[in-house]
């Protein structure tokens, strides 16, 4: 007769156990390229990777705790989510009209504007995460 609690609680177990029902093992790489042309500078790209089905902001997480030559950050509005505020020391500038501005290279060479920020966006394996400093 306690058959059935102790199933549900084995159940509830699992749940909790991270990656035991998700595919969190499962990794695809990346490319970001930070892209500063309007400052003079070249392209600069780092490798990482997102976790499978995972966002972009968790990626570039990622790549900030394991590579000290990139670093970011960003705010996080209530209505909007997180936007990217600065890419290593350089930050985006209303009176100067410039930001971050998110693209994204797919293997198969096309560049796509993608219709949310880093917070939303979930990459696909190979693609380039394109970090260009932009004027608007």
């Amino acid at each position: 007769m306690m058959k059935g609690p102790a199933l549900l609680s084995a159940a509830l177990m699992l749940l909790l156990i991270p990656g035991t029902l998700t595919q969190e093992s499962k990794t695809a790489p990346i490319d970001v390229v930070v892209e500063t042309s309007l400052l003079g500078s070249s392209p600069v790209t780092f490798s990482t990777h997102v976790v499978y089905r995972g966002i972009l902001l968790g990626a570039l997480k990622r790549l900030m705790a394991a590579n000290g030559d990139f670093k970011f950050t960003y705010t996080e509005d209530p209505n909007y989510g997180p936007h990217l505020e600065s890419v290593n020391g350089v930050a985006g500038n209303d009176k100067e009209r410039t930001y971050w501005e998110l693209l994204v290279k797919t293997p198969d060479g096309e560049i796509k504007r993608p219709d949310v920020g880093i917070g939303c966006y979930i990459p696909s394996a190979n693609e380039q995460i394109i970090l260009k400093f932009s004027k608007w």
